[in-house]
Formats: structure tokens, sequence, C-alpha cells
């Protein structure tokens, strides 16, 4: 071990898979680091970040992270790097501009407000020559064609770190273009890109990223035991739903070769949200069911996570919170600002009377650390099995020292049935190939398939 990486990480809590770790960036100019979520990513990137400025005084990194994790990275460097100067990017443009140009080692910003200050003139403070690149959460570049993506990937960088636990979750595009990232680049250097039917790209893969499972470096890790629920539709809620996807089958029959992805995307959707709640009635079976057990969870004296993809109050996040008032639920949603989802956690964490956290899984799946809860309720399901398993992570992870559960809903005889096993079946299939495969049913599914949910086929084209 090297002298700098010895002072990194002596006195620290650190376990021998994350010295590990640690070491592996300090000594790669590129990686990848894929470990399960919850096995503590950001705090060896931290501690190697310190290993690597220690030995030159005036190089910097820059770190890139979702807006939601701002705050998190801020504490966990003062935690675990509390020398470490950093400069936090956020606020507006004119205070931006001083922020980036404050003498820190550490540079933190989300990838919106990165993309918006990201700028090839090189006299520009976001575009000197960086030390180290730090990309958390890294599959938010798996689109090659965003402009986040090419952004982060046109950074000056010496050395290249990209953080996730699901480097592939729809096709093998996703990991070729958080690859093209996970290598140095100099000024004026153009790297060639990266193909899923690259056959180089399996090579490139192997030699880039550090991979470990919970089941293999944390055995003793409680248990997470996943209970399918399946609930029947409350009368009201049944005769909604009969009635919309009736209707819905003949508007796309109507449709005929004009038919779209869109247009059944459209259907599904409005039916998902009936089985949340019927917006007649407003009856819920879902709602129902969770009112009981979260009577049970607060009697064992435990708290919950509740998560949706919706964050309306008609079928969604602020619904929920509404309906479970009496055990003092919070909600945590992407419309508030970071300022208020760092407050809406801190209370969670301090005031034990606040019984479920009720957070959007697109806001509140990835990052956060919440194992202040044991139970967590899918209220819908999400197209993609990994980001459900990443919420579910949430809870499961370092410092958990209680059996976790997770209930997954799904109303019988209805479109979250019918997707569920289509999902099931995609997902054995990717798994043989990938092992944390996850896929996203709006690019995993064409046309064909989206109607056969509904036993309805595409029409021929004309010739």
């Amino acid at each position: 071990m090297s002298e700098h990486l010895q002072e990194a990480v002596v006195g620290s809590a650190l376990l021998p898979f994350q010295i590990d770790g640690v070491r592996a960036l300090v000594e790669r100019p590129a990686l990848l680091l894929a470990d399960d979520m919850g096995l503590g990513k950001t705090i060896q990137a931290i501690e190697a970040l310190q290993a690597v400025l220690a030995r030159d005084p005036d190089a910097s990194a820059l770190v890139i992270v979702p807006a939601g994790l701002v705050g998190q990275w801020r504490a966990e460097l003062q935690r675990w790097a509390p020398d470490l100067q950093f400069s936090t990017i956020r606020g507006a443009a004119a205070d931006r501009a001083w922020q980036w140009r404050a003498s820190a080692r550490v540079f933190i910003v989300s990838y919106d407000t990165f993309r918006s200050d990201f700028t090839l003139n090189p006299h520009a403070p976001v575009a000197r020559e960086w030390e180290v690149v730090v990309l958390d959460e890294a599959q938010r570049i798996k689109n090659r064609d965003t402009a986040i993506a090419r952004c982060c990937k046109q950074v000056i960088r010496r050395r290249a770190w990209a953080l996730t636990g699901t480097p592939l979750e729809n096709t093998l595009d996703d990991l070729a273009s958080i690859l093209e990232f996970v290598r140095p680049r100099q000024r004026d250097e153009r790297l060639p890109p990266l193909r899923a039917g690259d056959p180089s790209l399996f090579d490139v893969h192997r030699s880039v990223q550090l991979r470990r499972r919970k089941a293999d470096v944390l055995p003793e890790l409680p248990a997470k035991t996943v209970i399918p629920v399946a609930v029947e539709l409350s009368e009201g809620q049944r005769a909604s739903y009969d009635r919309a996807e009736r209707e819905g089958i003949v508007r796309l029959e109507a449709l005929g070769r004009d038919v779209r992805v869109e247009h059944v995307l459209e259907l599904i959707t409005r039916l998902k949200q009936i089985c949340n709640f019927c917006p007649r009635t407003g009856e819920s079976a879902k709602l129902d069911d969770l009112r009981e057990r979260m009577a049970s969870v607060v009697t064992e004296g435990e708290r919950a996570l509740v998560f949706s993809q919706y964050t309306d109050d008609r079928f969604g996040v602020q619904r929920i919170v509404r309906e479970l008032a009496p055990f003092k639920p919070l909600g945590y949603t992407g419309a508030l600002s970071q300022h208020e989802r760092e407050q809406v956690i801190d209370r969670f964490r301090r005031e034990a009377d606040h019984r479920a956290l009720v957070l959007s899984l697109r806001a509140g799946g990835v990052g956060l650390n919440l194992q202040e809860a044991s139970y967590v309720f899918h209220f819908d399901r999400w197209w993609n099995p990994a980001v459900e398993r990443q919420a579910e992570d949430r809870t499961h992870r370092m410092g958990q020292t209680r059996p976790v559960f997770v209930y997954i809903y799904t109303c019988v005889n209805t479109i979250e049935e019918r997707v569920a096993l289509i999902l099931a079946e995609k997902q054995a299939l990717f798994d043989e190939v990938v092992d944390t495969t996850s896929i996203d049913l709006k690019t995993a599914l064409n046309l064909q398939d989206l109607l056969a949910l509904f036993g309805l086929q595409q029409p021929p084209t004309t010739k």
C-alpha cells in the first residue's frame, strides 16, 4: 500500500473490501466501481480522492452527482475528509461563477448544473484539466445522445471514475456509453466511440470494472425478504378499470396503422393509475392493505419507506401522504428543492414519530441512506426492476441491523399483472448475459409486444 493510501485509511472504519476498492481507484487511471448498492462506493471514492490529491497540492477533482445527492456528498466529505476543502456549485449563475473559482480541492456539482456551466473555452474554470473526475450514479450518462453525456465525456481528466451499481439497465449500449467516459482524456484528444456490437466492448469492460456483491462481502448483512402482494381491485376500481380498458382498446383499434407506442403507453399509464386510486370513487385496494400493514409496522416499533412512480395528489406520492396522515408521513419528490429534500431526510432521521417516508421512485430511489426504516412498500411497479432494487437498497445497506421486508403490490387481473409477467421473462433472458441487467419497458418492448398486452396485433403495413 502506498504512503498516501495508508494515510487515507488509517483510523477509518473501512472494511477490507473497501480498502481494496480505494487501492484500485488510486492505482488505476480509469475505473468503473460497480459494487452492489449499499456497499459504500461514495466512501471509497472519497478516501481515494484524499490519497490522490495528497500527491499534488495544485491538483483538483470534479465530482458530478444527481441533484439529490449533493448534500450527501457534502456530509460524507465533512465526515471522511474534514481537511479536504470543497466547493459546492449551485444557485444563480453569478454565484456559480465565483464558486467555480474558489480555492478548493474538490468541486461538487449536479449533472444539470454541470451541463449548464460546461464550456469548451479553455480559460473557463470548468474547462481546466482535472486530476480526477467522478461520476456518481453514472447510469445518468447511459444515453450517449443527451447533452449531459456529451459534456461529461468532453471534460479534460487525468483519471476517470464512474460509480454505479447498475452500469447496464436496458441494453449493451448503456454500458458502452458509460465506458466511453471511463478513460483519461487530454485536451483536444478525440477518443474513439464504443458500440454495443464492438467485439472489444467486453474486453474494455473487464479491464475497468470492479464489482463486489453484498452476499460475498457482507455475509452478516440482515436478510432482505421480498413479498409479492396480490390485491383484488375494489368494486368501484374494477368498474372504472374495466371501462377504461374497453374504451382504450377501442381507440387503439380505431387508430389502425396509425397506432404508435406512445398511444399504448398512454393507456397503460391510465390503467396503472386506476390500480392505485379510482379517479371516480377514490377507492384503493392497495391503500386499504397498506394501512393495515403500516399499523403492524408501528406496533413493532419499525418505520417504512413507500415508493411510487407518480408524484401527484390523485394517484401518487402526495395522495399517499395525505391518506397515511395518522402515521405522520413525510413526502419526498423531485419537485422539492435540494435544500427541501435535505430537510425532509434530516427530519425522517431525527424524528421517529414520522413512521413513513413516501418517495417518488425517480427522486428517492438512488443515493440516499435510510437505514432508519426496515420496511419497504412498492405501491406501484416501475418499468425497470433494477430501479426498484436500487430503491429497496436505500435501507438494505451497510449499517442496517434489522431484517428488511419488501412488499410489492400487484393488482390481480390488470395490466400490472401482465406487465410483471413480461418483465420477468425479459429479466431471465438478460440475466443469462449480464449479472445486473434490468429492463425498461419503453425501450425493451416493441409496439407488437405492447399491443399484445391487450390481445391486439399490429396491423400489416401497406406496401
